[in-house]
């Protein structure tokens, strides 16, 4: 069945190689970003191109309720392609402002329009010590300390919003270190590698599939995916 989807986030790493996904299964996308230079991107992938800043919760709702959606996708970050190192920790800082802030806006304006459903990234290596495979019923981190701290904070919060904001359905997925096209690298590396092409079929086949946390990641012996394989019927393309 076509869905009207509003995606936040399309001119991201995932967004670009989920736009033409949800176009070519017949769904109509609208696809968000905050600067004017990306629009025609957002056309050439199939996307009706929607400028709007997540942080600015009137504009945000206005926008989503012009969309009327049934399902929202959250893939929004504020980690810039090629940043210096000697920046990271105020990168992430802005990351963890935009999981809790930004998603709270994004889900309030949801249920405002009327959307059914809420896909949303999170990550896969957050959680906390203990035996692995991770399972997404397992802690998470949150005695972590210092900038791990902030990143699990974010994490903590964007999940909250997703999964406790009735009526919307929340599904969040919680994705391994992303490599391949648009990342900044091409190689798999850390301890759930997950290739981006893989990351979007994810957000793809949760669409229709699922409630709750699912881990999504390539081969690893740090996280399990068995939850995503059995609910949504997902598996990596590629082997890391």
């Amino acid at each position: 069945m076509a869905h009207r989807i509003f995606l936040a986030g399309a001119a991201g790493a995932i967004g670009r190689r989920l736009t033409p996904l949800l176009r070519a299964a017949g769904h109509t996308v609208f696809g968000t970003t905050r600067s004017p230079s990306k629009m025609d991107e957002l056309r050439a992938l199939g996307a009706e191109p929607v400028l709007v800043d997540v942080f600015d919760a009137d504009a945000l709702a206005r926008a989503v309720a012009a969309a009327k959606p049934e399902i929202v996708i959250h893939q929004l970050t504020d980690l810039p392609r090629g940043l210096d190192h000697s920046q990271m920790e105020q990168a992430i800082r802005r990351n963890a402002r935009l999981r809790s802030e930004g998603t709270r806006h994004l889900v309030d304006a949801a249920n405002a329009a009327g959307a059914r459903r809420l896909v949303a990234q999170s990550i896969a290596w957050a959680y906390a010590p203990g035996p692995e495979p991770h399972a997404e019923s397992d802690p998470l981190d949150v005695d972590a300390e210092g900038i791990r701290a902030v990143s699990v904070g974010g994490i903590v919060a964007l999940e909250r919003a997703v999964l406790e904001s009735p009526p919307l359905e929340g599904i969040v997925l919680r994705y391994g270190q992303l490599y391949g096209p648009g990342t900044g690298t091409d190689a798999p590396s850390g301890s759930a590698p997950l290739h981006v092409d893989d990351a979007a079929h994810a957000a793809l086949l949760a669409i229709d599939c699922g409630t709750g946390v699912f881990n999504i990641a390539g081969p690893s012996a740090y996280v399990t995916t068995d939850k995503a394989r059995a609910a949504l019927g997902w598996g990596p393309a590629r082997q890391s």
